[in-house]
């Protein structure tokens, strides 16, 4: 699956979308992104339907405020990946506006209030930039892998989206298994400056259609 660019950008694109808050635009493709998934390699393409098997099981209200207790109220399950390396700090302003910049320069511009850090916006942008996306991913294995833990140790629905998303990427080798061993063990830096004009992810404005 990582040499197949047409399945990396569908399974991207996939996965951006089973990312995003379970409204109502999300059940509305959830057959096309069923089927999608039906035509992805086993180790990207499976993970993906036992979760949208799982969305169909569960009650939407349920699925919603699961997806907020996850992803709002857990700092190891943060969906931001400059949170990980850059905790609530001045440097993290500094990616995000990188970050900014590097979908700026793909002729791409974020709509709405999204922070550019936002998992379900990288594989997004991934998926319509996919060699300057996989680049971003990469650069943010460490992260996305201890976000992945975190998710199984939860037993989360989601920790499926996140090992396909693993499945797109290369192995974890060498200081990479250091970084995910670190921040495991230490955190993201806590220096609570800095973020302006972003806000931390305790911050963040809700989701649209989440409770509040």
């Amino acid at each position: 699956m990582t040499g197949d660019r047409t399945g990396l950008v569908r399974a991207w694109q996939c996965q951006s979308l089973l990312l995003g808050y379970p409204d109502e635009a999300f059940f509305a493709r959830l057959d096309l992104l069923d089927a999608a998934a039906a035509g992805l390699d086993d180790r990207v393409g499976a993970p993906l339907r036992r979760f949208v098997a799982h969305v169909r099981d569960t009650p939407p209200g349920e699925l919603a405020a699961d997806y907020v207790a996850t992803f709002d109220q857990r700092r190891r399950c943060c969906l931001f990946l400059t949170y990980y390396a850059h905790g609530d700090t001045r440097n993290r302003g500094m990616a995000l506006l990188r970050l900014k910049q590097t979908y700026a320069s793909a002729g791409l511009n974020l709509v709405g209030h999204e922070l550019p850090d936002h998992l379900a916006v990288v594989l997004e942008f991934a998926a319509a930039a996919p060699d300057q996306g996989r680049a971003l991913l990469i650069a943010h294995r460490a992260g996305l892998e201890l976000l992945r833990l975190a998710l199984h140790d939860a037993d989360s629905p989601w920790a499926d989206v996140l090992d396909s998303v693993s499945a797109t990427l290369p192995p974890l080798v060498g200081d990479q298994r250091q970084a995910v061993a670190r921040l495991a063990a230490e955190g993201p830096p806590a220096e609570q400056v800095g973020l302006a004009p972003y806000a931390s992810p305790d911050h963040l404005p809700q989701p649209q259609g989440a409770p509040r």
